[in-house]
């Protein structure tokens, strides 16, 4: 028998959910119902044995995310919600599953089916409390480009990242050139490469050049307070830092 925790502060989704359970799963009790934070908590924190919690996203006194940042929930969930725009990213991201009100039969039966294969398979396994947050609080961390493909005539050419020294803009077109010297052309502005490459490994140096970390070999002041880099290889432009990019690129660099 699988013990269940409803946890729904609407009397109307509780009873409906509780009337599909046992209907169509007799092997699921349901031993407890609570409507808040508040209340799951101090119910969780008993430790109960449960397998299978069933839990609405908006309750009473907040969002059903700030349980999980309370207590440990070792049991599998199925979150319930009446808005999809809340984060199914984030409910996978936690091997969690979602089910969207009103509730039906069909999409039931496949949650729970996934919840039971996940139980036979590794029943000690909780959730990955730590990712559903990162994800559900925007704190996950960013995903950067690890290559690019380029078209030479018809051949398609994929460049990864780190075999990038920098990318620069030249005649209304952006270039990346490589450390083993070649240049091709990219789509992608250098506003929009700005927001794509890991900051930690490229540092925009000017309007119109991007450099990467491992092709800066020196460093020398240039007239106006700007600073003129060095790079191995040498690029087919100056590459100096601009006045306003000064201290960011130095802190950068440390």
């Amino acid at each position: 028998m699988m013990k269940a925790l409803i946890v729904e502060d609407e009397r109307m989704a509780q009873a409906q959910l509780v009337r599909l359970l046992k209907a169509h799963f007799p092997d699921i009790e349901v031993v407890q119902a609570t409507d808040s934070v508040r209340s799951t908590v101090e119910y969780l924190s008993a430790d109960p044995p449960l397998d299978l919690i069933f839990m609405d996203v908006e309750l009473s006194d907040g969002e059903c995310f700030e349980i999980f940042r309370q207590v440990a929930v070792h049991a599998q969930v199925i979150m319930t919600t009446a808005y999809d725009s809340y984060a199914l990213k984030a409910f996978e991201a936690g091997s969690i599953d979602y089910l969207l009100k009103p509730i039906g039969e069909d999409a039931l039966r496949r949650a729970v089916g996934r919840c039971r294969q996940r139980l036979q398979s590794a029943p000690a396994a909780g959730i990955d409390v730590e990712k559903l947050l990162a994800a559900v609080t925007g704190t996950a961390k960013k995903q950067y480009r690890e290559r690019f493909v380029v078209y030479v005539g018809d051949r398609i050419i994929p460049v990864r990242t780190d075999e990038i020294a920098g990318f620069f803009s030249e005649e209304k077109a952006n270039y990346l050139f490589t450390g083993s010297g070649e240049r091709y052309l990219v789509d992608s502005t250098l506003d929009a490469l700005e927001g794509e490459l890991d900051p930690e490994r490229f540092f925009r140096i000017s309007r119109g050049a991007i450099v990467a970390r491992s092709a800066v070999r020196s460093v020398s002041r240039h007239f106006s307070g700007r600073l003129k880099l060095e790079l191995d290889p040498a690029p087919p432009f100056e590459p100096t830092v601009s006045r306003a990019r000064v201290d960011d690129f130095l802190k950068w660099l440390e």
